[in-house]
Formats: structure tokens, C-alpha cells, sequence
């Protein structure tokens, strides 16, 4: 997790407006009276030095392209702000990198260090600004869904939160607890497992024929009215005792249930009872218990070497461990508890189930700040407290522990990845060692929609976080090397633009061609000395076969390099370039599957823009609006009865040549 060097946002006109997503900040400042300045010029860095007030707020730094490369807070922006021009050669290494690139800067006044804190986090997540810390891993985390605003209710996997009415239970990281749990759950409850829109009335009205789960055991077929609703809904609560950790009271009713049944010689529903009291017994097992204490806490631990940072949070629900999640913060020059708090900052920021404690192994700048946001965000009372003695602080000290396991393995990984660039140097004959790779790879089916993949590594392992996608927007038809010239062109372009360094070593999925029509365009750009190859797949021949190695081509050999099938330098370019091949043909299959989505209802009169979206977000996919009755479309918002006939037929007709 490096600072970000992404491009940000260009939104730089006007910078003092308040984030749509910020929770009610104070109106952005505008000071009533500027220096006086000469007519047509703006306002220069030391003029608006001036205009700084003593109030809390967020400050926003630029470069000299209006890029913001710098997102802070400050309890008094004045002596905040001021206090990076005056610490001179005293200041940290990132400081004087970061002061030497401040071309121009803007502030927005808060009403409180509390909303300076929450927009802050709100504008580095919008903006990734250079020169802040970022957290690589935001993608949102998996919970357990239970539906119960559904007469029906269902078991899901989501990785968003909504105040939606439903139940989530989760985080589950890594997802693996979670699935071994929803394997128990939808053995034992059979809970149905189709997304069909069903209400009470419709089954009596139209029930469904049962589907492929009930024949194998797996639902009790809701849908075809072989379980009223009431009895569906008794399962329903188990499975919400079980998921909020009311395991005894759900064991004690099982097993009263079992006993109740086998005494009335109902022996086939004693046996299921039975069957289902011992899968939780044994999934109970398996889960740790680390506080009697029954809260929901997130415990936080981390280790430093040098300038990188190694951050452990362990999710505890209900007393048990439900996961945990690791992160590396590199590149830091500040104290630990700043950047803890930085960290913490984004990392609630973010989609995420909060606890009632949050267990820090230091103080932390903002302490009381974050814990008011926290508790504003949940609506409840969250604590955020620093464990002295006891079993919390050996809660906190195995946090750390993983913490610095995880950093043992990042160290290994990094060695393993310099000795595979070490040999992949030594195979090629290349001056720089490779330690960042870019590949490219070109996809089209028959010349249309063709796309561009760019894969990213460091150190040989994926950064899925840099991976880009490309239209291809001045070539027409099937030109690959066309085409890679394109991506290569616009890639660079903007690094050079944004003043980002290049990559140790390009890789161009194909042939001379491609790597030609790469080179061409970086000598437009007037890039030199760049290390670049093409890499071409061994030829195969007899029962597809490999008959040929790995063929590197390089610039300026007459003929192509072939790497040893068993070298570690040959799995590293073959990985490389399976990634970018997987990346650009999931992009390709992603823009034909929205095509024929839209097609299939752009077949039907009267469906507008507007009521397409209308019965998308009704029904939440095409596929669930082309298996709707007649009924059911009518239900939607602004579906009339005959409109609703059409649009059945319409689509019934197309899935027919589409088949």
C-alpha cells in the first residue's frame, strides 16, 4: 500500500463546494476580503497563505497542473497550513518533497474537528492524492444477507451494507468461515435459494413448479406453496439466533423440538432435527471464542520497520473471531499514531459492520474524534480505547503478533519476487532489474468491441489496484497492432502528463508486430532507453501439445528469444501474461453481456429510458424481467396490464431467435 500516484480527479474549478457524500460539513470559506492583486491575475500561494482562518477545516494542496496531491485537517487551518512552510530542512522527507510541489492550495471551514475529520476521509477517497497515505484494499468486505422484509426470506452473500431493513451479520474475512457456514445453513434450513420476486399472495395465486433444489433436499419450494408462511418463517428465526450468536437458546429449542417429535413418533422430523443440532455443534467447534464479554469489537494491532507498516485488524462478533485483515502501509515518514490515525480514518470510511469497541494498541491523534464519528456513523455507542492490562490487552498483543507475521511473509514474498526478476534480467539480457511490469493484451471477437487489458506487478505479485482497461477509440475493425499502438500511446502519455515513473519493463502480449507497434509509440513520445518485449505463446501442434518454448521477441533481434519451460523466469512472463489475457477477455465479455441486456429491451415499444431503468431497479436484472409473468410486470411502476402483455411477448419472441 503505496502512497497513490494515480491520476486525481480534475476537479478543480471549484474545490470549496461540499462532497455530496460528506455528512453535513459547514459551508465551504470564502474569505470576504483578498489582497489586492493586479487585474486578470489570480491570487498567488503566499496571497492565500494570507487569507488562512483559526477554525477547524480540511486543506487542499496543488501542483502546478491543479492536480491535488495533498488532503489534511486541521484543528486551526491557520497555524496548520503555515507550519509546512516554516519547518524548513527540519521537516521530514515526504514534507519537503511535498512543499517543494505546492503550486496552489484551497481550504473548507468545518463547524467542528469532527467534520473536518470525516471530510477529509471523504476527499482522499475521492481525489487519492500523492502525497496522502492510501489503502490499497477498499473493496468491500463480505456479510451474510437475510432478507427479511421478504415474506420469503433468503440467505446472500453482499459486500455492501444498506439500511434496507434487512439483517447482515459479517464481516467474514477471509470468506472462508462464511461459506463453511452458509454450507451448514442451507443443508440444514433449507432456506430457498432462488432470487424469484415472491410474495404470499402470488404463490396462492400462481404457484411455481418445484424446482431442481427441492427434488435434491435443499428447499422446501416456497414457490410452489408446499410450505406456508409461517412455518417458513419459524426456520427463518433459527437461522437468525444461530448467525447472531444466540447458539445456546437455538440449541436449547432444537433439541426441545427433537425430544417433542421423536416422543409423538414423528421419527423422519426427530432425525433432520437431530442432523441439523449436530452440523451446529460442530461448526461451533471450530469457531474460537475470545471474550465472554459477547460484544462486537474490532481489535487493532500493528508492527513498523523503517517505513513500512504492517496493520492487523481482527473482526470479533459475539465474542467469536469472525476474521481478520491485513494491510501495508509503505513509503512513511511520520510518527505511528498519526498515521494510525490516518489509517483509521479511511479504513471505517469505508463499507463496514461497526462494533461497540475498538481496541487500539496506542494513543492516537483525534482519539475522541474518531470515536464520535464512529458512534455517529453506527447510531449507537462506539468506544475506542487503548487496553492497559487483562484479557484485552492480550486481545490487542495477538493482533500485533499477526501483524508482524504478515510482515515476515510480505519480506519473503519480496525476495521471491527479486530472485524471479534477478534470473528474468539474466534469461534477457536486460539492464534494469524488473521488479515493475506492465503487460498489455489486445481482445475482440471478430473485430468488434475490441478492448485493451494493462496488468500490473511489483516485485512479482498482481497489483489488481493499478489494472486498466482501454477502449480502442481510433481504430476500426481488427487491427491488433493498430490497436496496441493506441493503448501504449495513451498509457504513457498521461504518465508523463501526471510526472509518474516509468515501469522497469513493458511486456506486449504478441508478436514483432505488436512489440513494433508498441516502440513506435513510445519514440512518438519521445521515451527512450525503455526496456520492452513482446511475448509470443509456444506453438503447439499434435494433441495440443506444446511443441515449441515460450518465444520472447526483442527489440532489434532478427530472431525471437525462447525462455526454459521449468525457469522461474518463464513462469513469471507466463503468469504476466495470462493475467492480462483473463483481465481483457472478463472486460470483453462484461461489454457483450450489457449489450445484449440492453438490446433485449430496447426490442420493446414503449420502454423508454426511463421505464427501463424503472423495471430494472423493480426486478434488479433483465434475466428476472424476461422470467416475470404478465402479473408481475404489471406490478412494476408504470407497467400498465396491456403494456405489460407486450413487453412479455416482445421478450419471449427475442430469447426464441436469440436461442
Amino acid at each position: 500500500m503505496k502512497y497513490d500516484k494515480k491520476r486525481p480527479s480534475r476537479d478543480d474549478k471549484k474545490p470549496r463546494r461540499k462532497p455530496a457524500e460528506t455528512p453535513a460539513p459547514a459551508k465551504p470559506h470564502k474569505p470576504k476580503a483578498r489582497p489586492e492583486t493586479r487585474r486578470g491575475s489570480e491570487p498567488s500561494l503566499q496571497d492565500r497563505l494570507k487569507t488562512l482562518p483559526d477554525q477547524p477545516g480540511v486543506y487542499l494542496m496543488k501542483d502546478a497542473r491543479g492536480h491535488i496531491i495533498y488532503v489534511g485537517k486541521a484543528k486551526n487551518l491557520k497555524n496548520r497550513v503555515r507550519s509546512y512552510f516554516q519547518s524548513g530542512k527540519s521537516a521530514d522527507y515526504k514534507t519537503q518533497a511535498l512543499v517543494q510541489h505546492i503550486a496552489d492550495l484551497e481550504f473548507i471551514v468545518t463547524a467542528s474537528e469532527l467534520e473536518a475529520f470525516i471530510l477529509e476521509n471523504t476527499l482522499i477517497k475521492k481525489h487519492k492524492p500523492r502525497y496522502n497515505i492510501i489503502l490499497r484494499d477498499d473493496k468491500n468486505y463480505p456479510y451474510l444477507q437475510l432478507t427479511v422484509i421478504e415474506d420469503f426470506p433468503r440467505l446472500k452473500v453482499v459486500r455492501k451494507l444498506q439500511k434496507d431493513g434487512n439483517l447482515y451479520f459479517g464481516p467474514y474475512v477471509p470468506a472462508t468461515p462464511m461459506r463453511q457456514t452458509l454450507d451448514v445453513l442451507n443443508r440444514y434450513f433449507m432456506l430457498r435459494k432462488c432470487d424469484l420476486p415472491l410474495t404470499e399472495s402470488s404463490v396462492k395465486e400462481q404457484p411455481r413448479r418445484p424446482c431442481l433444489n427441492h427434488q435434491l433436499g435443499l428447499s422446501p419450494a416456497p414457490c410452489a406453496g408446499l410450505v406456508s408462511k409461517e412455518e417458513y418463517r419459524k426456520t427463518v428465526e433459527e437461522v437468525r439466533l444461530f448467525l447472531q450468536g444466540k447458539k445456546r437458546e437455538l440449541l436449547d429449542d432444537l433439541r426441545s423440538r427433537m425430544d417433542d417429535a421423536a416422543r409423538e413418533m414423528r421419527f423422519e422430523e426427530a432425525a433432520k432435527l437431530r442432523d441439523r443440532l449436530r452440523a451446529i455443534e460442530k461448526l461451533l467447534e471450530s469457531q474460537r471464542v475470545v471474550s465472554t464479554d459477547l460484544k462486537d469489537q474490532d481489535i487493532v494491532g500493528f508492527i513498523r520497520e523503517g517505513s513500512v507498516m504492517s496493520v492487523q485488524v481482527i473482526f470479533v462478533r459475539n465474542g467469536m473471531i469472525m476474521g481478520r485483515k491485513d494491510f501495508l502501509l509503505e513509503e512513511l515518514d511520520e510518527p505511528d499514531n498519526r498515521i494510525l490515525s490516518g489509517f483509521l480514518g479511511q479504513f471505517y470510511g469505508n463499507e463496514v459492520s461497526l462494533p461497540e469497541e475498538v481496541m487500539l494498541p496506542v494513543e492516537i491523534e483525534e482519539q475522541e474524534v474518531l470515536q464520535d464519528m464512529l458512534t455517529r456513523l453506527r447510531g449507537k455507542k462506539v468506544e475506542v480505547i487503548v487496553p492497559q492490562r487483562g484479557k484485552k490487552l492480550d486481545m490487542v498483543e495477538m493482533a500485533r503478533e499477526n501483524a508482524r507475521l504478515s510482515l515476515l511473509a510480505h519480506r519473503a514474498s519480496i525476495r521471491g519476487g527479486e530472485k524471479r526478476a534477478a534470473e528474468l534480467q539474466k534469461e534477457l539480457r536486460l539492464r534494469k532489474l524488473p521488479l515493475h511490469v506492465e503487460c498489455f493484451d489486445i481482445s475482440n471477437l471478430q473485430g468488434r468491441e475490441p478492448v485493451a487489458s494493462l496488468v500490473v506487478f511489483k516485485n512479482g505479485m498482481p497489483v489488481k489496484t493499478e489494472y486498466r482497461h482501454f477502449g480502442i477509440k481510433t481504430v476500426e475493425g481488427s487491427n491488433d497492432f493498430a490497436s496496441m499502438g493506441e493503448v501504449v500511446f495513451r498509457r504513457y502519455k498521461r504518465l508523463l502528463e501526471e510526472g509518474r515513473s516509468m515501469p522497469d519493463l513493458i511486456v506486449i502480449d504478441g508478436g514483432r508486430g505488436q512489440l513494433g507497434a508498441a516502440l513506435e509509440s513510445l519514440d512518438r513520445l519521445g521515451i527512450v532507453g525503455q526496456q520492452v518485449v513482446g511475448l509470443a505463446k509456444a506453438r503447439t501442434k499434435d494433441k495440443g501439445k506444446k511443441t515449441d518454448f515460450e518465444r520472447v521477441y526483442l527489440p532489434g533481434d532478427d530472431f525471437p528469444t525462447p525462455l526454459e519451460p521449468t525457469s522461474a523466469a518463464c513462469h513469471l512472463m507466463q503468469r504476466i501474461r495470462d493475467e492480462a489475457h483473463r483481465f481483457a477477455l472478463s472486460y470483453h465479455q462484461k461489454l457483450r453481456e450489457r449489450k445484449t441486456r440492453e438490446s433485449a429491451l430496447d426490442a420493446v415499444p414503449g420502454i423508454g429510458e426511463q421505464r427501463k431503468k424503472d423495471l430494472l431497479k423493480h426486478f434488479g436484472s433483465v434475466r428476472r424481467i424476461m422470467t416475470a409473468s404478465v402479473e408481475e410486470l404489471a406490478k412494476a411502476p408504470g407497467i400498465s396490464g396491456r403494456l405489460a402483455a407486450e413487453i412479455k411477448e416482445r421478450l419471449a419472441s427475442t430469447e426464441r431467435k436469440a436461442g
